[in-house]
């Protein structure tokens, strides 16, 4: 009995130091989940914030993309004005340019038209100062008049002559005046 008695109290130690053994892995294991616990609070407590500053973010983002799409389309409307407007200008100008130089063209040909007859006149009169010389001395008079009034033609030749070339003159600069104002025009990148 007291083999007994011994034997059972030595199992009872034990299971009392298994107990006591047991008791603080469960303290130490109440005390690791209390830490985990705290962890997660502390992850979930970030990954709200995380959420509304991705959501702040996601709102900002969605605001400066629609403002950004507002400021392209004005600008492109803009731009789109701007070219109609210097497509009409540009319309204008080629049509006014067209204009110069079919008058140029025609003040050519008619100052080719004067030169011509100035040059005919000229011969003609030539010829017929070079009859009046060879007539008799009785027509001396006569000549004289004839040779005056020759020479106020060709005067009015001359000056006629002189107005036509002082207007391809102007023409002429007029058109290269259109000609630089096309090329500015052209060198504009909207235009382009």
């Amino acid at each position: 009995g007291a083999f007994l008695y011994n034997h059972l109290q030595h199992k009872v130690r034990n299971a009392e130091a298994l107990a006591q053994k047991y008791k603080q892995q469960q303290e130490a294991l109440s005390a690791q989940l209390q830490v985990v616990y705290e962890h997660r609070s502390r992850l979930e407590r970030s990954l709200q914030k995380e959420r509304g500053e991705h959501k702040k973010t996601k709102e900002d983002f969605l605001v400066y993309k629609l403002e950004a799409q507002e400021a392209l389309n004005k600008e492109k409307q803009d731009s789109m004005n701007r070219y109609g407007a210097l497509s009409s200008q540009h319309k204008i100008l080629k049509n006014q340019h067209d204009d110069v130089k079919k008058q140029l063209l025609d003040l050519q040909l008619q100052h080719n038209s004067l030169k011509l007859e100035h040059r005919k006149s000229l011969e003609t009169h030539g010829q017929k100062l070079a009859q009046l010389q060879q007539e008799k001395d009785s027509e001396v008079t006569n000549l004289q008049d004839t040779v005056f009034k020759l020479r106020e033609e060709s005067k009015l030749l001359r000056k006629a002559h002189q107005e036509v070339h002082s207007q391809l003159l102007n023409a002429q600069a007029q058109m290269e005046e259109f000609r630089q104002l096309k090329e500015a025009l052209q060198k504009m990148p909207g235009l382009r």
